[in-house]
Order: C-alpha cells, then sequence, then structure tokens
C-alpha cells in the first residue's frame, strides 16, 4: 500500500466511525463531494489544507496529518462555497521526502506502515482488524526478533474473550520473551517488561481451574505482574527514562488488570491514578482512553463515585473527539451504569433495552471485538435493571434465560440465577443452585479476594438473605455464611461493582450486613448498614434497599421503639420505591408493614 492509499484508508475508516456520509464531511471540510470521492478513494493525492481539515473535522488528532504523502508540490481543489465548481489552489510544500518513509520505529517503512494501521482501527474499535495488522508487521519483521516482539505487544492489546486465556498468545509471548532473554539493551528491556505485563495479564483472565492455562491458575498472573511492578520500578531507580513513557503506560495498564482480582480496590487506584498522568504526558490517544476507564471502574470501586462521575464525564470528553465505537460503546455503558444506581430506570432502559443491542449487533457482525464482551455486559445491565424494577421473575420466560445459563461458568451468572428463581419463588430451586455452587467451590472458600469475587459474594448474599427469610434452611445455610462473610467485610469501604464495568450492585458493607442478619447478629448488622449509608446517600434507589434492610434489622431486635422506627424507614423507602418504579421493593415495603406480626 502506498502512503497515498494509506491515507485514503485511514480517511474512510475515520470518516465511517463517526457517521459521516461523504457529502457531509465535504461540506465540513469545504471541499466538492467528487474531489473528496477521488481523495479516499486513492485517486488523487490530498494537500495539506484538506488533511488539516479532516483531521479537524474527524477529531483525529494529528493523526491524518501524519499520514500526509509525501510530494514537492500539489495541487488542492476546494468548493468555492458558491456555485459548487471546483477550483486549482498552489501551495508551495516543503522539501521532497523520499517517495517511501523509514517508519520512527526502525523496522522497515512495511512494518511500521501495518502498525500504523493497526493502531488506527484499534483505537477505533476494530479490534480484528487492527490484529490482521499487527500479524502482518509481524510477519514483515522477519527475523528481526525485537520487531517481532513489538508487534505481539500491540496484538496483545486485543480484548480476549471474558473467563478465557488467549492460548495461541500466550506461545507467541513466550516465544519472544525466550529470544529477547540474553539481551539487555533499552529497546529489549522494554520490551520484556511489556510482554511479560500482558504474559501476566492473559494468565489472569481465568476465573476457574477450568479456564485457566494449563500449569497456571489465575493467581500466578497476579503474582507475575506483582513481580513486572517491582522491576518496572526498581528499572526506574537504576536508570531513569530507560524505557519510554508509552511502554510505560503499556506495564501500568497490563499489570493492573492482572491484579483485578487480588489486589485490594485502593492499589489499584493508584496505579490508575500513576497512568492518568503518565498517559497524558505520552501524548497516547490509546492510553488516555484506557486510563479514563480504569480511573472511572477504581474510584467508583472505592467508594468515590463523585470523583467517578467526573471521570466519565472527562471520558465523554475523549469519545466525542475520538469518534471511536469502542468509546461510544464504553461512555453508553458508563452511562447507564450510572443511570442504574441513581434510579433513572427510563433512562437506563432507553440504552439497554433499546440501542445498546443494535450497536452490539453492528460492532459484532463486524467483527470489531470478541462477540461474547459486549454481550455479557448488555446481558448483565439489563438483568439488574429487571432486579430494580422487581421483574427477575419474567426472565424465565425471556430469551436472556438462555445467555444466563450459557455464561454458567462465570460464577456472578451462577449466584444471579439463584437470585433470579428466589424472586420467582422457586426456592427449593435456589437451594438447589447454592448446594451445587458450594460444592464446586468448597464451600465458597476458592473465590480470590477481590475482582469478580465480590460482586459473586454480594448477590450469594441476598440469595442467603431471601432463602432465611422465606425458608427454614437456617441450618443449611450457616455453613456458607462465614466465608462469605469473610469475604466482603474485607471491602466494607467500598462498592461492589459488576463487570468491567457493568453495574454497581451497592456498597459492600449492605451485603455484610444481610448476612450478620442470617447469622442472627442484628447490632452487627447495624454497624454495616451505617457504613453502607455513608457511600449510597446519593442514590435514592440504594438508600430506599437500605432503609428497608434497616427496618427489617430493628424488627428483629423486638422493642417497641424499634419497631416503631422501622415502620418509618419502611414507610419512606416505599415512597420512593413507587416513586422509581421498584416494584418489587415495594410490595416488600408493604409486606413488612402489614403483616400480622407487625399490627
Amino acid at each position: 500500500m502506498t502512503p497515498q492509499e494509506e491515507f485514503a484508508e485511514a480517511l474512510r475508516v475515520r470518516r465511517e466511525a463517526a457517521e459521516l456520509s461523504l457529502a457531509e464531511l465535504a461540506r465540513r471540510v469545504h471541499y466538492s463531494k467528487s474531489y473528496l470521492s477521488r481523495v479516499e478513494n486513492g485517486l488523487r493525492p490530498p494537500g495539506r489544507l484538506l488533511a488539516e481539515r479532516c483531521d479537524a473535522a474527524l477529531r483525529a488528532d494529528g493523526a491524518l496529518l501524519a499520514l500526509l504523502p509525501p510530494g514537492p508540490e500539489q495541487h488542492e481543489r476546494r468548493d468555492d462555497g458558491r456555485d459548487g465548481t471546483d477550483r486549482p489552489v498552489r501551495r508551495p510544500r516543503p522539501d521532497p521526502a523520499p517517495p517511501v518513509r523509514p517508519g520512527p520505529s526502525g523496522y522497515g517503512a512495511e512494518f511500521d506502515q501495518h502498525i500504523r494501521r493497526g493502531d488506527t482501527r484499534h483505537l477505533l474499535g476494530e479490534m480484528y482488524e487492527a490484529g490482521r495488522h499487527y500479524q502482518a508487521a509481524y510477519e514483515a519483521a522477519g527475523g528481526d526478533e525485537q520487531a517481532r516482539a513489538h508487534a505481539v505487544v500491540r496484538s496483545a492489546r486485543r480484548w480476549s474473550d471474558p473467563g478465557q486465556v488467549d492460548r495461541d498468545l500466550l506461545f507467541r509471548i513466550d516465544a519472544c520473551l525466550d529470544a529477547l532473554a540474553d539481551r539487555e539493551d533499552a529497546p529489549a528491556v522494554g520490551l520484556r517488561l511489556q510482554l511479560t505485563a500482558h504474559r501476566a495479564k492473559k494468565l489472569a483472565m481465568a476465573i476457574g481451574y477450568d479456564t485457566a492455562m494449563t500449569g497456571a491458575e489465575p493467581r500466578t498472573g497476579a503474582r507475575l505482574a506483582r513481580q513486572t511492578l517491582a522491576e518496572l520500578r526498581e528499572l526506574g531507580r537504576r536508570a531513569p527514562g530507560l524505557i519510554g513513557e508509552e511502554a510505560h503506560c503499556e506495564v501500568l495498564t497490563e499489570t493492573r488488570w492482572a491484579l483485578y482480582d487480588f489486589a485490594p480496590a485502593r492499589e489499584l487506584l493508584a496505579l490508575s491514578i500513576e497512568l492518568r498522568d503518565l498517559a497524558v504526558r505520552s501524548h497516547s490517544a490509546y492510553f488516555q482512553g484506557e486510563a479514563l476507564v480504569a480511573l472511572a471502574i477504581d474510584q467508583l470501586r472505592t467508594g468515590r463515585v463523585a470523583a467517578g462521575e467526573a471521570t466519565i464525564n472527562l471520558h465523554r470528553e475523549y469519545a466525542a473527539r475520538h469518534r471511536s465505537r469502542l468509546a461510544y460503546w464504553q461512555q453508553r455503558t458508563l452511562d447507564a451504569l450510572m443511570s442504574l444506581w441513581r434510579g433513572e430506570f427510563a433512562a437506563a432502559a432507553q440504552w439497554i433495552l433499546g440501542e445498546a443491542g443494535q450497536v452490539a449487533a453492528a460492532m459484532e457482525a463486524g467483527l470489531s471485538m470478541p462477540a461474547d464482551t459486549l454481550g455479557q455486559t448488555v446481558l448483565g445491565q439489563e438483568f439488574w435493571l429487571w432486579h430494580e424494577q422487581g421483574r427477575l421473575a419474567e426472565l424465565f420466560a425471556s430469551p436472556r434465560m438462555a445467555g444466563v445459563q450459557q455464561h454458567g461458568y462465570f460464577p456472578v451468572w451462577r449466584a444471579g440465577l439463584a437470585l433470579a428463581l428466589c424472586e420467582a419463588g422457586r426456592y427449593e430451586q435456589a437451594v438447589d443452585q447454592l448446594r451445587a455452587f458450594a460444592a464446586d467451590t468448597d464451600g465458597f472458600t476458592l473465590f480470590p479476594p477481590s475482582g469478580w469475587a465480590l460482586p459473586t459474594a454480594a448477590v450469594l448474599a441476598q440469595v442467603c438473605a431471601a432463602l432465611a427469610e422465606r425458608t427454614d434452611r437456617q441450618g443449611e445455610l450457616s455453613a456458607y455464611v462465614p466465608p462469605l462473610r469473610a469475604l466482603l467485610d474485607a471491602h466494607g469501604d467500598e462498592v461492589v461493582l459488576a463487570g468491567w464495568p457493568t453495574v454497581l450492585l451497592g456498597p459492600a458493607a449492605r451485603f455484610s450486613a444481610l448476612l450478620a442478619l442470617v447469622a442472627g447478629e442484628p447490632e452487627t448488622a447495624l454497624g454495616h448498614l451505617g457504613r453502607a449509608v455513608r457511600l449510597a446517600r446519593r442514590s435514592p434507589a440504594q438508600m430506599a434497599r437500605l432503609r428497608l434492610d434497616e427496618a427489617r434489622v430493628r424488627i428483629r431486635t423486638g422493642s417497641p421503639a424499634a419497631r416503631a422506627t422501622a415502620h418509618d424507614l419502611a414507610r419512606t423507602a416505599l415512597g420512593t420505591a413507587e416513586e422509581l418504579g421498584m416494584a418489587g421493593l415495594a410490595r416488600d415495603c408493604r409486606e413488612l408493614l402489614t403483616s400480622p406480626a407487625e399490627r
């Protein structure tokens, strides 16, 4: 592909990603549609003025200008804005450049061209197409081990199927690490760190022994991530600036994800703050987007919800600037997550039940990324929307039920199915699900200390609370409560996030309170609820649930004053539930207020 053809392809890809017709872009840049069409089809070279205007109109941040084909002098034609005719504009150009540009990496023009094209596709969210170009770069590298490693680092940025290990990529990473093992020059050292960070993340993608790499459980990835971070810090002390800022960003991004299920959210927040600042200094559009999503996730998980909303707004600007379908998807997912948190269910439903499916289908049809990534996010948000609206019983007559069952290898979906059975009044089946889950996880003791384990434990806490209230299974439940409590109690100052990201389930302390009540410890439950309230005051939906929880706890204390307080709490929760359309919660409030024992 010539430089002119490369510019043409990049222009077309970015225009289509921005959902602009050729005519609309021509109008915005003040060129005729016919001239712009010839440029986009590689039939005419673009002039600098056109490249500048297209770069600005498509918010490419200089990416199109960087692809401007060389030439001693070019004629540009533009629309005069009056009669639609073209007129020539002669503009001097700088000194001639060689017809084939050597790339900045030093690995050759063909290699750099494929890397640039892959980077453009990846930034726009077209991961499979990006992977094709990175593979072509790998092949163009020939026997250059360093160039091959560079291409593999880029390939490793592609999303993997959630919960699965990309074995093919791991084999290539290992081959590159072996090839660079004896080299101590700065580029090789930097590449080894990046490759090892990616290896750590890919190993940690597994969610259990069934999906793990043979001989390497997910904890192996977490340990490797910590070793890689330590090496990065030591290298920074011994030889500051030895590896570049972009390589530094790569290591931080991948090790943070590798640690997601094993490190406290506060520790990851420190990494995401460091990543954000470094990404800004590096001027890397890719890492700026990665950093904003990571930072928003970690702020939300650590209970800094207001700060998380501010970061989500920054990501909104980023998504608008880069016109990436992936960034747009991530932004709308974050917006729906916050709408669910605030109890704005109509706004959430507009995306979840409408455009989300269409966008996911379009991206999956275009092989933009692994289909399961998008499908599980949509399913998770729809599941929680139904939960908040008290409609989970409808799941069993919905096509969505197949999705829940299909993803049963994800622990959170096993817990979700048990919760749906409880809400449908199918308690014996819920008990069966709980027993089977406990048997497969040694009584819920095999969970990692963070990450996906936290939302799974939170949903299981709701299941235990429902079964304790509606059945006589107290004795059996008592065996499940201690490990779930130990996990949740360790995160008492956090908000539980499911997915990466999908939904905020509520403060971890709320679910600790439910388990404390199951264990017959109402005073302990009240202490947990007090901590939960401090994290959820800005969420009407969460506060309504917490008030009903407290009402149930106070009734268990048995005193007349506590019962009066409980009724006041339940009435307040009922008003909020009716206002927000939380039918299930409203029903539970009425049941508490009208039960014979409380009259």
